[in-house]
């Protein structure tokens, strides 16, 4: 074992330690992709109070926890070992190659030809502070079951879970097969522009974009899961008030800093009046009051707190409506209750940025195709919300729209979902985790062609030198059919 890397200097010999390590090692059994997963698996288990303590602290206000213990054990430690585990039970199907039809006329001949699912190298995965174990080692379960290596970028935002993860993991497990890299946005970058097999980073669009940038120096294939402005479209088919319940628990996880937390709520014009009574109602049975409230999360820190804010003020501005859950939370405090904003201008901050925090926009329409023209004029989403029993309307709105993934009927529920993968489009990301597809995200498709023995090329007349009816022979073949 060794210690975690805190330098720009040191990330290209670990990283060079990894690829020759994994050139030296070839194929890699199932047994020993299963072994190295469940090292993480145990590492994560025996050190679950510890990790919670340390997110909870990076949360916190004054040395008090701003997380609950309970949210992160459920969101980043279950969440981590649900991907880990299902891994873990599923990559020897996984590994299988795919035989495929020889073409004609060699497949009468007795050739054979499959694609094998190779690993890649050593994957950078970079992760976030909403979801700061999450981030990592649920892209790290798809990463060792395709039989790769990875070095871990925790996010320097949360300091103690970053330190922690790197003593853990530098103390338990090889560094040459998963390793961790620490430090400032000098120390990232440098990662972001290393000669990795693959890149994962989780972020922001803008941040993504840089990433992607210095991959390309290396032409490193990236996985991006970004954010931007999810919508959720509330049907005159839906149960409204079922529906502002679960938009409430949905607003209130993690404080509202989760990258597929709803931002815009569509809602018919004659409802707005109900669906922001309804909200605050629901709201505020989950969370009677906010200061001092353990189940509510705080803003990460000072900094993302004041840009949430610096929206909201924006709109009062500009003479928008804004409703409040709750009194305002006293100055010493970071955590908030949730602002309801009423229809603001487009140009305004809140409808530009992602929100990323308790707030959300509430937006009237008349006729769906106002809602589908709306979502258009901004980036693809990572996530799409739909209410309602009306399944031409579902199916309208799932036709005419694009993103990263879908839940019916309720919130988030999409991203746990183990075996479908997880990931965005367009501004939201690109590529995916989870299941099958996050295997093969971080594998090489290989084909292999085994030709027969007898090679019939010369007798058909099409080696050279070439007779006077080659041509004519080749253009006959040319048809529609």
């Amino acid at each position: 074992m060794a210690d975690a890397v805190t330098t720009p200097e040191a990330i290209g010999a670990l990283l060079q330690r990894q690829q020759n390590a994994f050139n030296r090692e070839g194929r890699v059994p199932a047994e020993v992709r299963k072994a190295r997963i469940q090292q993480v698996i145990d590492l994560l288990v025996d050190h679950c109070d510890a990790l919670a303590d340390a997110m909870g602290s990076d949360f916190g206000e004054g040395g008090a926890g701003g997380r609950p213990r309970a949210f992160s054990i459920m969101n980043d430690i279950l969440g981590s070992l649900g991907s880990l585990k299902h891994a873990r039970d599923h990559l020897e199907q996984w590994m299988q190659a795919d035989p495929r039809p020889p073409f004609s006329p060699y497949d009468q001949l007795g050739a054979q030809a499959e694609v094998m699912h190779q690993p890649k190298g050593s994957v950078g995965i970079i992760g976030t502070w909403n979801a700061p174990l999450f981030t990592l080692f649920s892209p790290l379960a798809c990463a060792l079951a395709a039989g790769n290596r990875a070095i871990l970028k925790p996010s320097e935002v949360v300091p103690q879970t970053a330190a922690l993860v790197a003593e853990l993991v530098s103390a338990h497990l090889d560094p040459e097969v998963v390793g961790v890299v620490t430090g400032d946005a000098a120390v990232g970058a440098t990662f972001a522009s290393s000669p990795f097999n693959h890149l994962v980073f989780t972020g922001s669009t803008v941040v993504g974009r840089k990433i992607m940038r210095a991959a390309a120096e290396n032409l490193v294939p990236v996985t991006l899961e970004l954010g931007g402005k999810s919508p959720v479209v509330m049907g005159r088919s839906a149960d409204l008030d079922d529906a502002c319940r679960r938009l409430a628990i949905a607003k209130g996880t993690n404080g509202g800093q989760i990258c597929i937390c709803p931002d815009i709520l569509y809602v018919p014009s004659e409802q707005v009046e109900n669906a922001v009574s309804a909200l605050k109602e629901h709201f505020r049975s989950f969370y009677p009051n906010v200061d001092g409230n353990p189940d509510l999360v705080a803003a990460v820190n000072e900094q993302h707190l004041q840009r949430v804010e610096s929206y909201l003020a924006d709109a009062r501005e500009r003479g928008v409506c804004i409703e409040s859950t709750h009194p305002e939370a006293g100055d010493e405090t970071r955590k908030r209750p949730l602002k309801l904003v009423i229809d603001p201008p487009a140009d305004s901050l809140i409808m530009q940025e992602e929100i990323f925090g308790s707030a959300l926009v509430i937006k009237p329409y008349d006729q769906l195709d106002e809602v589908i023209d709306d979502i258009h004029s901004r980036g693809r989403p990572l996530a799409l919300y739909y209410f309602g029993w009306d399944a031409d309307e579902e199916q309208k709105l799932l036709s005419h729209t694009l993103s990263g993934g879908v839940t019916v009927n309720d919130l988030l529920m999409h991203a746990a979902m183990h075996e479908a993968p997880f990931g965005g489009v367009g501004a939201s990301g690109m590529g995916h985790y989870h299941g099958y597809e996050g295997f093969l995200e971080f594998s090489h498709a290989r084909t292999v062609f085994r030709a027969p023995q007898y090679d019939p090329r010369a007798e058909w007349g099409m080696l050279p030198p070439h007779h006077d009816q080659f041509e004519n022979i080749m253009r006959a073949q040319v048809t529609k059919d």
